[in-house]
Formats: C-alpha cells, structure tokens, sequence
C-alpha cells in the first residue's frame, strides 16, 4: 500500500513529482494501478491540487501514467510507455547503485548508433578534416573524453540521421550521473587511435559495411570493458 510523506513547499510539484516517479521506477507502484485521488493526495504531500495536477502532468509526459479525466489515474508500464528521456533514472538507482541491466544496454545501443552512424557517412560525408583533426588531438592527449565525444559527434552530424542525434544525445545524459566511472572504463578505447582511423578511412573510401564494422570494432573496446566490470 503505497503513502506519501508532506513535502517541503519551496519544491512544490518537483518534490510530488519526485516521490511519485520514485514509487514507480521501485515498483512500489506496480503497472496498471491506480493513483490515490488528487484530494487524498492534496492531503498526503501537504500541497495543492494545483501542484499535484502539476506533477501528474510532467509523468503523463514521460509516458509513466494514463490521466483519466473523470477517473483515476493509472500507472502505466514504462517499457510499453516511456522514451529515451527516462534513462537518466534508470541508469542510476536512488542509492546511488548502478543498474547493471541499464548500464549494459546503453553501451550497447551507443555501439550500434555509433556504427549505424558512421555507415551513412561513408555515402554522406564529404569531407573527413574535422574528424581526422578530432583525432590527431585524441592522440596527443591524456585523456581525451571531449575529445572522443567530439568525434562522435562528427560522426553522428554527418550521418544526417536526427533520430540517431538524439538517441546520442540521450545515451550521453542517461550516463552523466557516472561520468567519471565510465570515463575511466573507457580509457582503453579512448587509446585506440588506430581505429578510429580505420573508420575514417572507410568513410573516405565510401565503403559503409567496413565503416560500420570499424565503428563498432571501436566501440565494443567500451561495451567490453564496461561488461566485465558489471560482472566483476
């Protein structure tokens, strides 16, 4: 049986909103449910039904309840429901845990944007300067997170593919809260300089099966790494 504690009303319809999405994303509130009423609601967090009608709108939005007006509101399956944008709470559990099953899917989504990506560009992209400059700077530096992210972005850009760009966009945003972790588990790809010149070059020769298999040679190098330290 689910119930809510008052919230304090500097944060209004975010802190409703926040307790809401947590009991879904936990499974407290199991898929097809009902929400309590915006009056008992009203009364549980302390706020208005203003507010409340607030946060109810913002999860409508992400797909995680069905508003019924005139009726209740449901919670609805975010696997059948949500996008993208859910990830970023996914990726990360409240205690601060990674979720292995996340983690694991958004490298590999990243690895088959990536070389969906740099397919199209060996028919689109004419031009492979800022790349090959991307990565002589890649190459000189220690580290070169940015620098690596700039080259996806080329690649991604110059696929003319918006779906892929926001998907890219996504991925990056669902793993921001561990930055530092992924990075570090990422170091060896980031070193491997010779293959992102091996997707450049099949982009120059227009070859988009070699680009792709080149991209995601690259990107497993992550996907890989990442793997063995969720099983470890």
């Amino acid at each position: 049986m689910s119930s809510f504690a008052p919230v304090d009303r500097r944060s209004f319809s975010s802190a409703v909103f926040e307790q809401i999405i947590g009991q879904i994303l936990d499974g407290t509130l199991d898929p097809g449910s009902p929400l309590p009423s915006e009056r008992v609601l009203t009364s549980q967090l302390g706020v208005t039904r203003q507010v409340v009608r607030e946060a109810l709108q913002r999860l409508d939005q992400l797909g995680l309840v069905e508003i019924r007006h005139g009726g209740s509101t449901r919670v609805r399956d975010y696997r059948s429901h949500s996008g993208l944008d859910l990830l970023p709470r996914l990726f990360q559990r409240p205690d601060g845990a990674l979720d292995p099953e996340v983690v694991r899917s958004v490298m590999e989504m990243r690895q088959a944007v990536g070389a969906d990506a740099a397919a199209l560009c060996a028919t689109r992209l004419d031009d492979t300067s800022e790349l090959r400059q991307a990565v002589a700077e890649l190459g000189a530096t220690d580290g070169g997170r940015a620098l690596d992210t700039r080259f996806w972005d080329l690649v991604v850009d110059g696929s003319g593919n918006i779906c892929y760009r926001l998907s890219l966009n996504a991925l990056r945003q669902a793993y921001q809260p561990a930055a530092a972790v992924v990075a570090r588990l990422l170091a060896d790809e980031l070193a491997a300089v010779p293959r992102y010149l091996a997707v450049i070059a099949a982009i120059d020769d227009r070859d988009p099966e070699r680009a792709r298999a080149a991209a995601s040679e690259l990107l497993a190098v992550g996907t890989t790494a990442i793997s063995l330290f969720l099983e470890a």
